[in-house]
Parts: structure tokens; C-alpha cells; sequence
């Protein structure tokens, strides 16, 4: 005699049930993601964001006809700077984090001392707005600028003078950056969809290279190896190898609208050693952040922010993140560094580094190796017994486990839960069991079923099962809801609900019918 069959698992599941999607967070989205973002307002279009290369890494954002210095730990307002007559458009620091510099849309750009907020130098030659402006990363001595007059300047701040006016470009030139490896060269972005690399040692003023990107350049960033350069424009991001020639490497088309700003970010390591994993973050008026790994060329992580965005910078020290907006919100992520908390209890013990002494490896002669807790983790190679967790059933489950079918399908039709009804219409119809309990249900539990009949034999996920329930029930009770009006009230509105069901379906067929897939059949349509 054959056993009654019993499912394996408990508790029933619906298998009609779609399964969500599960996507596992890789171990460079939790550290981008670990930046606890915090917003700081009350600030006008941020076209600028610039870290001081020197500790503690403050940062300036230019706003409006002012520079504000915020502090990287702290993240409030340290300083700032209001000495301009017009709208602020880039600052920079100096590399000893003493000076920096502003450009203006007036055309002025001036030096300040950051703990005076006294400006030191003007420089006035530009005729135009000036759109950026950058110290040379090991020069304390030079300035470069460029502006709307499509020209770019070599400065002499000591001497408020221009070394070098270099003609080449044919639009606004609206971004620039200087080489990390030598002083004399930079590379700057213009309107006219070109990028030129300059060298102050050649004695023209022509540019020694030359790429196109084919868009409106809004920026461009030399790479920490400074044999490459990332420029943005339009909705891309591209690299190209300035060794070889201003040969394009890479292109990133991930953003939907116009990329705004990109700077280079580092991924820190809590053990505090130097990580050379480097990224290109890049942000848009699309309102995403992303960040590029070059290296593999792909997209690793994105975050969606409530603002199309300007400007974006990321700190030396790899702690802090900050975007500026154009509705004048900062959105400024922190992060913890576990090994400063360390050094500094270190530093105020003055005891020095204490290295923690080594444990020995446990092996299975080890007396110890038997005698371990149940808090201890296992080595890499273990086998572990796993005890298998008690499960929580509910009612429904208690009763198929004990082949009470029909108070199985009661109990479960009074929960009010689709998913569970339908896993044990599922389970009880794999038993052969569904329609006998049908047959044995008295007139208030048919009521139960005739209303989650009506209720749910509709939705597409379940109505391949229950629209042929609903058959089968009619048949098989007929007398008995002839008999009840209850039951005849509950039949008129499954109708109502199949008649509507069926009047939706046909008007989308007309729908499909009119606007078929082949734009020759469009035609015979209209």
C-alpha cells in the first residue's frame, strides 16, 4: 500500500511565487558605501570642490561670490574667504596648504593666505571669465589659468606677471590639470571638444599633443602615474594614453546625462598601509556618482543623489568624500579610519607600538584544541557539524504534517495570506487531496473559499492555478449554492470580477494589435 505523499520541506511554499532578486554587495561597494553621507546647505551652485594636499586636509568649496575652508574631520566652517567682486569659479591650493588661489568670472584671479584671508596677489590679464585655475603640483612659484577667451596663461605670482599667453584653442577653455611627475606640463579642456597637453619649457606657444573627445570638455585630470589622463564631456568619461601618443584607451558611457567633474579617489586600508587601487569618480547632472576602476575597466560601485551635481573631491588621506550640487547642498561623506584611533592611544600611553603577542597555531595533539569554546571561529580548513535549526511552524504546516487536509485548508483560507493559500492548494493537490476537501467543506468554509476565489483568481501569478479551482468548485457545489444566497452573492461578484478581468485583457489585445513590432504593419493600423 502506497504512503500518502508528505512534503519534505516545512513550511510550504508557493511555487508560483516569483524569487527576488538578490544582489550580493561586493567588498568595494561596502567601502564606498561605509561614507556616512551628511548634507550641509545654505550654500549657493558649488562649481568647485579642491582638498588641501597638506594634513589635515581641509577642503574649499567656491559659492556664489565666496570660498568657504571646511575641516575633513569635522566637516564644518572653518573659514571664509568673501574678498571678490563676482562669482567665484575654481580654487586651488598650494602644495603646502598656505596659499590658495581663486579664479573669478570677472577675470581676476587672486591669491590669498588662508590664515589672514588677505588676498597677497591680483592678477589681471584676462579678458573674459576665468573658468579654472592650478598650481602646478611641486611649483609654489607658478599659476596656470584659462578662461573664455579661449586662451591659457603661465603666471609669475611673485611678480603679478603672465610668463606665457598659449593660443591654440578655438572655444572657452573651461578645465585644466597639472602632471603629478613634472611641473612644467599640464593639460587643459575647451568647449571646442579638444584637450592639449602643454609643455612651458617649448619656446612656442603651441601644444606638444593634442586629443579629441569629441564632446565639450567639462573636465580633465591627469592620473596618478601621469602617463594618463581621464577627460569628461557629454555623457563619457575617457582615458587616454599620453605615452603612446594620445592613444584612447577606455571609454565609460555610464552616465545618462552631461558628466560634470571627475577627480581621482585611492582605496584606503584600515591596516594603515599605502593602497595603490585608484579610481575615477565621476559625477553628472544625471544626479549619479560613479566609480570607475580603470585598471579592470568597469563600473564597481554608483549611488543616486537628489541633485544634479556639479563637483566632486576626495580626500588625500581617503576619509572623506564631498559632492557639491546645483542647488547649493553639499553632500559630504565621512568615513572612520580605525588605525588613527589606534595610534592616538598609543601616542598618549608614550609607550610606542606594542605589537600583541602571537598565539600559537592549535593542532589536534593540543590539549587546548580540545578544550575550545563554543565562540571560537574556525580555521580555514575545518569541518564543521552544524546543528540544524528548529523551525517555527505555522498552524497550516502543524496540520499537513499530521494529514489533516481539510483543517489544513480552513486554517490556512482564515489566515488571509495569498502565498500561504496557494502553497497549500499546491501541496494538497500534489497528495490528491484538494478536491476531497472541497467536496467535505460545510457552508460558512466554501464561503471562505468562494471569497478568496473572487478575491485573488485574477492576479496573473495565481490565476493559472485558481481559475481552474474555481471551475471544479462550481461543478462539484452546485447544490449547495443554489441553495445559500451568501454563496450566490459571493458567485456574482467572482463573475463580475472574471468579466472585468476578460474586458481588460481584450482591450490590450486591441492595443497590441494597433501598435504591433514591424513599422511596416504600423502602417496598415492607422
Amino acid at each position: 500500500m502506497a504512503e500518502p505523499h508528505q512534503s519534505k520541506t516545512f513550511p510550504v511554499k508557493p511555487k508560483l511565487k516569483p524569487k527576488p532578486r538578490t544582489s550580493k554587495q561586493t567588498p568595494e561597494s561596502k567601502y564606498w558605501s561605509s561614507f556616512k553621507t551628511q548634507q550641509i546647505p545654505n550654500l549657493i551652485s558649488v562649481p568647485s570642490l579642491t582638498f588641501s594636499p597638506s594634513p589635515p586636509y581641509s577642503f574649499a568649496a567656491a559659492h556664489s561670490a565666496s570660498i568657504s575652508i571646511y575641516s575633513s574631520q569635522t566637516l564644518s566652517v572653518s573659514s571664509t574667504i568673501s574678498s571678490f567682486s563676482d562669482v567665484v569659479s575654481c580654487a586651488s591650493f598650494r602644495n603646502d596648504g598656505r596659499l590658495i588661489a581663486a579664479s573669478e568670472i570677472s577675470g581676476l584671479v587672486q591669491v590669498f593666505d588662508l590664515k589672514s584671508r588677505t588676498p597677497l596677489r591680483r592678477l589681471r590679464s584676462h579678458t573674459r571669465p576665468v573658468r579654472f585655475v592650478q598650481y602646478p603640483v611641486l611649483d609654489k612659484l607658478h599659476l596656470i589659468s584659462g578662461g573664455d577667451d579661449a586662451l591659457v596663461k603661465y603666471w609669475d605670482v611673485a611678480g603679478e606677471t603672465t610668463l606665457l599667453d598659449l593660443q591654440g584653442h578655438k572655444d572657452y577653455v573651461r578645465c585644466g590639470d597639472c602632471s603629478p611627475v613634472n611641473m612644467e606640463m599640464f593639460v587643459t579642456g575647451s568647449y571646442d571638444h579638444t584637450v592639449k597637453l602643454w609643455d612651458v619649457r617649448v619656446t612656442n606657444t603651441n601644444s606638444v599633443m593634442e586629443v579629441n573627445h569629441g564632446k565639450p570638455v567639462e573636465d580633465v585630470i591627469f592620473l596618478p602615474s601621469g602617463g594618463l589622463i581621464a577627460t569628461a564631456g557629454g555623457n563619457s568619461v575617457k582615458i587616454w594614453d599620453m605615452i603612446g601618443g594620445g592613444k584612447l584607451v577606455f571609454s565609460m558611457e555610464s552616465h545618462n546625462k552631461t558628466v560634470t567633474s571627475i577627480c581621482v579617489g585611492r582605496i584606503g586600508k584600515d591596516s594603515g598601509e599605502e593602497s595603490k587601487q585608484y579610481r575615477i569618480l565621476s559625477v553628472g547632472l544625471d544626479g549619479y556618482m560613479k566609480v570607475f576602476d580603470y585598471a579592470k575597466l568597469k563600473v564597481t560601485h554608483s549611488m543616486r543623489f537628489p541633485a544634479p551635481l556639479l563637483s566632486v573631491g576626495f580626500s588625500p588621506d581617503c576619509s572623506t568624500r564631498v559632492i557639491g550640487t546645483s542647488n547649493g547642498i553639499l553632500f559630504a561623506g565621512k568615513r572612520k579610519i580605525k588605525e588613527n584611533v589606534e595610534n592616538e592611544s598609543n601616542d598618549f600611553l608614550a609607550l610606542g607600538s606594542v605589537e600583541a603577542p602571537e598565539r600559537r597555531v592549535l593542532k589536534p595533539s593540543y590539549f587546548r584544541y580540545f578544550r575550545r569554546g563554543q565562540g571560537d571561529k574556525p580555521s580555514e580548513g575545518d569541518y564543521l557539524v552544524m546543528r540544524p535549526k528548529k523551525m517555527k511552524l505555522a498552524e497550516h504546516d502543524k496540520l499537513l504534517k499530521r494529514f489533516r487536509h481539510r483543517e489544513a485548508l480552513v486554517s490556512v483560507l482564515g489566515s488571509k495570506n495569498p502565498e500561504n493559500v496557494v502553497a497549500v492548494m499546491e501541496e494538497l493537490i500534489a497528495r490528491k487531496k484538494l478536491l476531497k476537501c472541497v467536496s467535505n467543506l460545510d457552508v460558512e468554509e466554501l464561503e471562505l473559499l468562494l471569497m478568496f476565489l473572487h478575491k485573488y483568481s485574477t492576479i496573473p501569478r495565481f490565476s493559472s492555478l485558481l481559475m481552474g479551482l474555481t471551475k471544479r468548485v462550481l461543478e462539484m457545489r452546485a447544490d449547495d449554492i443554489r441553495t445559500s444566497d451568501a454563496l450566490k452573492g459571493h458567485i456574482r461578484n467572482l463573475k463580475r470580477s472574471v468579466e472585468e478581468e476578460i474586458r481588460i485583457q481584450h482591450s490590450l489585445q486591441e492595443i497590441q494589435v494597433c501598435f504591433p513590432g514591424d513599422e511596416y504593419e504600423s502602417k496598415f493600423c492607422s
